[in-house]
């Protein structure tokens, strides 16, 4: 029960103070609409194209709202020392660290919606399997926030979050089959691919969206999951030694 409660209570402090201020709101709601845009016009393939390039925005919608986002939460509360106080809850790290989070997570699902919405009123997006696109999105904003807290724990200032995220995220939009198939990346570059997280997701939006994916569904839920298990673990790893220990 007070974990329960604390937890609440750290979600509604979070997303009154950010998530929900007109800002990130408008920035959340623009940033995904201008992916749409950008992509679709590079295209040049007309409406037709739209389902092809749906899962690659969505992706990175989800990648840099949540990486973005944590990285401007978590840091600057450990700059103004409100994260070490949070530490002194009489509620278990990992309940506390979800609760920091969720707000992320969210709001990651939250964009990633945007473009489809805008899609919907654009192009003929019955096939989409909306039982494996729904728990696609969900893990990719769960394990893009916990990259993001990885990086936000290992900082100090919230320009170096920035700078950290942006030497994960921009690997990813190139290396994780978002707009382009990872068999015709050059060999030597295929293994990094399969080292990265959104390269599952990325495939099991493909699969939904459009029905053309690399490897079974089943492993890519598993691998994702493994992702956000490792990354969480990773990130209560680093707080317990630098701010705990």
């Amino acid at each position: 029960m007070r974990c329960g409660t604390a937890f609440w209570n750290i979600l509604a402090k979070d997303m009154r103070s950010y998530y929900l201020k007109p800002p990130n709101i408008s920035w959340g709601i623009m940033f995904p609409l201008a992916w749409t845009a950008m992509f679709f016009i590079k295209s040049g393939s007309g409406l037709g194209s739209i389902p092809t390039l749906l899962p690659g925005v969505v992706a990175v919608s989800i990648l840099f709202g949540t990486t973005s986002m944590l990285a401007v939460t978590v840091t600057f509360e450990k700059k103004s020392r409100s994260f070490e106080r949070l530490l002194l809850a009489p509620i278990p790290l990992w309940v506390l660290m979800l609760a920091k989070t969720s707000g992320a997570i969210l709001f990651g699902v939250a964009n990633a919606f945007v473009p489809v919405v805008m899609a919907i009123f654009l192009a003929d997006l019955s096939r989409i399997q909306w039982g494996l696109f729904l728990p696609a999105v969900f893990l990719i904003a769960l394990a893009s926030t916990f990259l993001g807290l990885f990086i936000a724990v290992a900082v100090s200032e919230v320009f170096e979050a920035q700078t950290f995220s942006n030497f994960f995220r921009f690997p990813m939009v190139f290396l994780c089959g978002l707009f382009f198939p990872i068999d015709k990346l050059p060999l030597f570059l295929k293994p990094v691919s399969y080292a990265l997280p959104l390269t599952y997701g990325a495939d099991l939006l493909h699969g939904a969206v459009h029905g053309r994916h690399a490897l079974p569904y089943s492993l890519d839920l598993f691998l994702l999951a493994g992702f956000c298990v490792l990354l969480f673990a990773l990130s209560l790893r680093n707080i317990r030694r630098r701010w705990i220990a």
